[in-house]
């Protein structure tokens, strides 16, 4: 199954991030966000990426054409000019990552589309997701899920973070539980993690200003053709500054809930 990544937006959103940097590259713990995204999908065996690039593609680029050297030992003999040996004893990563460019200015739809061209036309499913969201959710399972509804797309439902500690209140109004943490159990939200049938490409138009989440989404819905896999476990987003902060606290306490 291709995994196709939205990474091609401005992130204007995200006030604070150093220099250019597209918000999927923004590091956490040492690595890019979107490397943490594409490790949770490859720990639940999707290791095909397609990723939707536009603004400031070159970074991803120079990122996974020369991630092997980086991860890696290397020798570089300056006096010969000889070129540079890389030492193989490295992590395996048995990814294949395709970047793809979808557009400047480009709308989330259009992006899905024009992924399509590297989707092969036997692949009856793919699933969609954005570069600034890591989760504990096993991923075979909603692809389970999608495979026994029959729908045309499913999306992953999880709860939002909290931003204020969570009060459980009981009877007479005495707390039951105080949690300091940045997830809450109650109400629920789109993740941001979706699986589609390859039909709903037939559904999107080659217009740049097609948004995923407006017409396509919306019409899924009042079709009746988007289910929802309800997901109770970790997952958060990286919007601004101070969620960047949590996930780094998360990750260098080695309580990153997402890492597996």
């Amino acid at each position: 199954m291709k995994v196709v990544i939205l990474c091609g937006g401005y992130g204007s959103r995200f006030v604070g991030v150093p220099g250019d940097m597209p918000k999927p590259m923004v590091s956490v713990g040492g690595r890019p966000m979107v490397w943490h995204i594409m490790s949770g999908f490859a720990a639940s065996g999707f290791r095909d990426f397609i990723l939707c690039l536009g603004y400031r593609s070159d970074v991803f680029k120079q990122y996974f054409m020369h991630l092997s050297s980086m991860l890696g030992d290397v020798t570089v003999d300056l006096g010969r000019g000889d070129g540079p040996v890389l030492h193989r004893d490295i992590e395996k990563i048995d990814w294949c990552v395709t970047m793809a460019e979808t557009g400047h200015d480009s709308m989330t739809g259009y992006r899905v589309k024009k992924a399509e061209a590297f989707i092969p036309a036997s692949d009856d499913i793919f699933a969609v997701t954005y570069g600034d969201g890591v989760t504990d959710l096993d991923f075979s399972k909603v692809v389970a899920f999608h495979r026994s509804h029959g729908k045309m797309g499913t999306v992953t439902a999880v709860h939002p973070p909290a931003r204020f500690g969570e009060l459980m209140i009981g009877k007479n109004g005495i707390v039951g539980e105080f949690n300091e943490k940045p997830q809450a159990t109650s109400g629920w939200i789109s993740g941001g993690f979706f699986v589609f049938s390859r039909r709903f490409l037939d559904t999107l138009t080659d217009d740049p200003t097609l948004i995923l989440e407006r017409e396509p989404l919306q019409r899924l819905a009042a079709d009746g053709e988007l289910m929802a896999y309800c997901h109770d476990g970790f997952w958060y987003c990286m919007d601004t500054p101070r969620d960047h902060a949590t996930l780094e606290e998360l990750w260098s306490s080695g309580r990153a809930p997402w890492s597996r």
